[in-house]
């Protein structure tokens, strides 16, 4: 059995006249996050994990930026599109766990949401399999100010 672990980070900062979307669950948020997506930073975190795991590149090599297509895309739907690559490379997700870094919103609130989301997502992963935790930076750095969201993934795998 051939088991392997990625790591994944993301950052966005908060922007105006964005929703804000973390883990596939719109948060009631003044600000959302800047991004050429929808800048699921936890999202996004977790695929970098997943493709690492898997060795199949990253985030910015399947879904560009500078692609006009993605504009504004569902990251959710970017995640699927991710298993579904993974299924087709015999990829199993053991499990994922992650973190997500800011002083607002608060993150608990969110976590069911979030792991059913993310379920959903990646062909009904148990959501006991799917960690989320939320982390202040006691108000150091650029998450402290309060001027970004980072998030932070790690995923374990096995390839059939």
């Amino acid at each position: 059995m051939d088991v392997r672990v990625g790591i994944g980070y993301d950052v966005h900062a908060f922007a105006e006249n964005r929703r804000l979307v973390l883990g596939g669950v719109g948060i009631d948020h003044p600000l959302g996050l800047l991004g050429h997506s929808d800048a699921d930073v936890l999202l996004h975190a977790i695929i970098d994990a997943l493709l690492g795991a898997a060795s199949l590149g990253d985030i910015g090599e399947l879904f560009p930026d500078s692609d006009p297509s993605l504009r504004d895309a569902s990251s959710l739907d970017l995640l699927k599109q991710v298993h579904d690559l993974l299924s087709g490379h015999g990829v199993t997700i053991l499990n994922i766990d992650s973190v997500v870094i800011c002083e607002k919103p608060k993150i608990s609130p969110h976590l069911g949401a979030m792991k059913a989301a993310i379920s959903r997502a990646l062909g009904d992963l148990a959501p006991a399999r799917i960690g989320i935790k939320g982390k202040t930076t006691e108000g150091l750095g650029f998450a402290g100010r309060r001027e970004g969201i980072v998030a932070q993934a790690v995923a374990l795998v096995r390839l059939d």
